[in-house]
């Protein structure tokens, strides 16, 4: 269903070493980056979709978080879902909800939120049974 995400950013090298340090954790993949465009995109090993992509606005405006939206990325356990919410506050990002259940959604739903540098919200969640 989904294709792509493009998450706007305001400085691309800060922004690619705080995706790159929380893909990382996630063992998400560099698909490409071409800091001359400037944009990065990460895509799961062995799949064609979807992919997760950073870059300027190609409107060549300011990026700015758009109020309601988020974007979430999927952790291959709960202990990835820590370790990649204390990579982002380690690298700047904000919390907006500490790794923990989430039962409200369902019994399993183990999450995490941060903000990145430029406001926009990222959660990292787990759906599966420890």
């Amino acid at each position: 269903m989904i294709s792509h995400v493009f998450v706007g950013i305001t400085d691309f090298e800060r922004a690619y070493r705080f995706y790159s340090a929380i893909m990382e954790q996630l063992d998400v993949p560099l698909k490409f980056c071409e800091s001359e465009h400037p944009w990065a995109g990460w895509m799961a090993r062995d799949k064609s979709r979807p992919l997760f992509v950073i870059g300027l606005p190609y409107n060549g405006e300011i990026a700015t978080p758009g109020n309601g939206q988020m974007t979430a990325l999927l952790a291959p356990s709960r202990t990835a879902v820590e370790r990649a919410y204390a990579t982002a506050l380690e690298h700047g990002g904000l919390c907006e909800g500490p790794p923990g259940l989430r039962p409200h959604y369902h019994a399993n739903y183990y999450g995490a939120y941060f903000r990145d540098a430029d406001g926009n919200k990222i959660c990292v969640c787990c759906h599966d049974a420890p």
